[in-house]
């Protein structure tokens, strides 16, 4: 978030945590808040992230000297909740940074993912996505996210009720993964929603835990050798698959509120005036009616954010 923007959230006091504080508001993990503002005329669209998503051959060292790798713990920036977290047990693989154990918070229920996809989507920003890889914690605050809805919408893998052996986690208990592959070598990630073949894409993430692992799973791909700075590392749907190790052979129609490896913990609710409501993005192929519609979430003024809608956002 822009200086300005904490000051602002925190009364122009003492600056807050860099990550996942929105508000003061009090978490409830099944909250799901349904926010009706609507985007209204054209939308002035801003790439934030670039999301061609680069293919490379190495990375370089100077890229953990530009990411900012002070990992404080999640639970010093958001809301948990009631439950005590666990240790990483050591079959597990404990999750050492700093010389400090990572303990995981409580996870999302299967009560919360058990929403329609518009009202999932909105509520998951702000909720936290961790995966665990090599015995490392990796983490990340979601701040952007889509809406699909399934058989009436025509930019929708299930658009008709289409059921393929690629679709079927759509059609599975809300809460189930959908890593899909694109361009035969990036991926992206869905949450299952409540109704057939509903789902939420989760765009971008605000990095929290394992930047040395994420811009190492960055490199894997991009040809450029230049350094990532740390918006740059989850900001755009691929990028986040790549940074957290998202493929369709690991993590595809895994039950979220049970995996080892990949799950959501309980985060903060974001407040209804600081979510922007805007379009999807890349889907004007599929005609002007649903490449409009606003289902596309994502927390104003935050950088880590994607792709920003300058129009939608002067409502804010």
């Amino acid at each position: 978030m822009s200086k300005r923007f904490r000051r602002k959230l925190s009364g122009g006091g003492d600056k807050l945590p860099r990550t996942c504080d929105f508000s003061n508001t009090a978490l409830d993990s099944t909250l799901s808040p349904y926010f009706s503002k609507q985007i209204s005329g054209s939308s002035d669209i801003v790439n934030e992230g670039n999301e061609k998503v680069e293919e490379s051959t190495r990375g370089t060292k100077e890229d953990m000297n530009t990411i900012e790798l002070e990992e404080t713990s999640i639970r010093s920036r958001c809301v948990r909740g009631n439950k005590v977290p666990q240790e990483l047990s050591a079959s597990g693989g404990d999750s050492q940074i700093a010389g400090k154990t990572i303990i995981n918070g409580p996870r999302l229920s299967q009560d919360f993912y058990d929403q329609d996809s518009i009202t999932l989507a909105k509520a998951l920003l702000g909720q936290v996505v961790v995966r665990l890889v090599d015995g490392v914690r990796i983490s990340g605050c979601i701040v952007e996210t889509e809406s699909y809805l399934g058989g009436p919408d025509v930019a929708s893998h299930s658009h008709n009720g289409k059921r393929t052996a690629r679709t079927e986690p759509m059609y599975m208990k809300p809460g189930t993964s959908y890593v899909y592959s694109i361009y035969g070598m990036y991926h992206c990630f869905n949450i299952s929603s409540k109704g057939d073949g509903s789902c939420v894409l989760i765009r971008s993430l605000e990095p929290l835990e394992g930047f040395q692992k994420m811009v190492a799973g960055r490199n894997q791909r991009r040809k450029s050798s230049s350094p990532l700075k740390t918006h740059e590392l989850c900001n755009g749907p691929s990028k986040l698959c790549q940074a957290l190790y998202l493929t369709k052979d690991s993590c595809n129609k895994l039950d979220l509120t049970e995996s080892d490896t990949f799950w959501l913990e309980v985060g903060k609710s974001v407040p209804e005036n600081l979510v922007v409501i805007s379009k999807r993005i890349g889907i004007e192929s599929y005609g002007e009616e649903w490449a409009n519609k606003p289902l596309r979430f994502y927390v104003f003024n935050n950088k880590y954010v994607s792709v920003r809608d300058k129009t939608a956002e002067k409502n804010y």
